[in-house]
């Protein structure tokens, strides 16, 4: 492994972190939070303070980066980028606790959205834009942002950190260069951004609740900026724009780009796309029936309205609630449940295992059953007409297995806290997959508080590790990672 290499994209990272805060010290600066604006600037000058040197005697020149440096850089950076995000929350003492304001921190990067606070309001403007912006930051990838942005030399291997980055089985370039593909995927991300923000204006949201909506939204993340959540404005077309933009935002970003060339007939016969709304479509159907059947909405439009928010929040792991749906059915938790551990597609700001996944491994269990029946047949696993390569189809049943084993392993250490069997499964399960708030003592009207430190950790990597799709984090603590060449 090239170590400087690694500690200078490190250090790049750190260093565009630091200009990033410019933006809530402008915020500050417009609602007179001179105390905010001199915790930025003093976290801001500190990184760059640190960082500036180590830029300077790593930088090397005509180095390709290999695919062990990207995975170390991925892992690594979503730390570093983590801890330094923690600092303003804890230096300006609005999150005094180091374990909860790198917990908020994390949380706000990897968006997750499970949040330790108990009272959202109390926070001021310029620290409560910092936690919304961790979402936008976070939701496409801090490395692809890195990319998009910063110069680099003819032979950067960009594409070797968005594969380490990018969720989903499979990672390709939308051109032939990493560093265009970076851009498109940002340019694409910015405007439907900034459609959104329009789109919430125009339903009257004062234009700063717009825009931190906006960040939780667009990096599925769900910090809310009430108490109450995207419910305290109580409105039917705000909550259908948040609804919808939670739904496009979880769709591959690949399909964007499909329609800007033209090229319809690749997003027609996307059977990822398709499987993906009809969950979304079924849910909704299930959640409608089964709450007016136990009289929780008297009417089918209330029924829709929130079930169908409830159904695009989960999925697409942003985690807004506009309803208690902890006072729901069984079933209809069930459901919701259910939908956190499948989670968005590939290629998408969303979290959860991926629709794309799940298509694998039902094909591969199809084609297992062909194989019992009919030993003989040649059967192959297909996705959109192509016959998906052994690697792609072990890579896919080799995640599900570690997935499995990470799981159980942070819900046995969660379970030291003594709570109730639902609060602990439930937040493992919406910490595992980046959704945020839970079920029972970590419900939508509840938060991450009462957990222990070492609960608070766990939660913490279990973000991390849901984020990067486990494998980067894992690779980190190999002594061959480090040590050994790679042949």
């Amino acid at each position: 492994m090239n170590k400087k290499i690694v500690l200078n994209t490190l250090a790049k990272i750190s260093l565009l972190e630091a200009v990033l805060m410019l933006l809530p010290c402008s915020v500050a600066i417009y609602y007179g939070e001179m105390n905010t604006l001199k915790t930025f600037l003093l976290v801001a000058v500190s990184i760059c303070a640190v960082q500036t040197p180590v830029l300077i005697l790593t930088k090397q020149k005509d180095v390709v980066m290999n695919f062990r440096d990207g995975v170390a850089v991925a892992a690594l950076g979503w730390v570093v980028i983590s801890v330094f995000g923690a600092l303003p929350f804890y230096v300006s003492g609005e999150i005094p606790d180091p374990v909860n304001a790198l917990f908020e921190s994390i949380s706000g990067f990897t968006t997750t959205g499970s949040s330790i606070l108990t009272d959202v309001e109390a926070m001021t403007k310029g620290m409560m834009f910092w936690r919304c912006f961790t979402h936008w930051v976070g939701g496409m990838g801090v490395l692809v942002l890195t990319i998009a942005i910063l110069p680099s030399d003819k032979k950067s291997s960009s594409l070797q950190l968005m594969r380490a980055e990018c969720p989903g089985p499979t990672v390709e370039k939308l051109v032939p260069k990493g560093k265009s593909s970076a851009l498109i995927l940002y340019m694409i991300y910015t405007v439907m951004t900034l459609l959104m923000i329009i789109f919430l204006v125009i339903g009257k949201m004062p234009l700063y609740d717009s825009i931190c909506t906006t960040f939780g939204t667009a990096g599925t993340g769900g910090f809310g900026i009430k108490n109450a959540g995207i419910g305290y404005y109580d409105s039917a077309y705000l909550e259908g724009v948040v609804t919808v933009f939670m739904i496009l935002f979880g769709v591959n970003f690949n399909i964007y780009f499909f329609i800007i060339m033209k090229r319809f007939s690749d997003v027609f016969k996307n059977s990822e796309l398709k499987v993906y709304l009809g969950i979304i479509a079924a849910s909704i159907g299930l959640l409608c029936a089964n709450t007016m059947a136990y009289g929780v909405y008297g009417s089918f439009s209330k029924a829709f309205r929130y079930s169908s928010f409830q159904v695009g929040s989960i999925m697409t792991s942003t985690g807004f609630a506009t309803a208690d749906f902890d006072q729901w059915p069984e079933f209809s938790k069930a459901i919701l449940v259910i939908l956190m551990f499948i989670g968005a597609c590939a290629g998408s700001t969303g979290g959860g295992f991926k629709v794309s996944r799940l298509i694998i491994l039902v094909r591969t269990a199809r084609r297992n059953l062909r194989k019992l029946m009919h030993p003989k047949s040649v059967n192959v696993v297909k996705s959109d007409d192509k016959t998906l390569n052994v690697e792609t189809v072990h890579g896919v049943s080799g995640y599900l297995i570690i997935y499995i084993l990470i799981f159980f392993t942070s819900l046995l250490i969660i379970s030291l806290n003594n709570l109730d069997f639902t609060t602990s499964f439930t937040s493992v399960t919406t910490c595992f997959n980046n959704i945020g708030p839970g079920l029972g003592k970590v419900g939508p009207m509840c938060n991450f508080s009462e957990l222990s430190n070492l609960s608070k950790i766990t939660l913490s990597f279990d973000m991390l590790l849901g984020r990067l799709e486990c494998i980067p984090m894992i690779m980190i603590f190999a002594p061959s990672m480090w040590i050994k060449k790679l042949y």
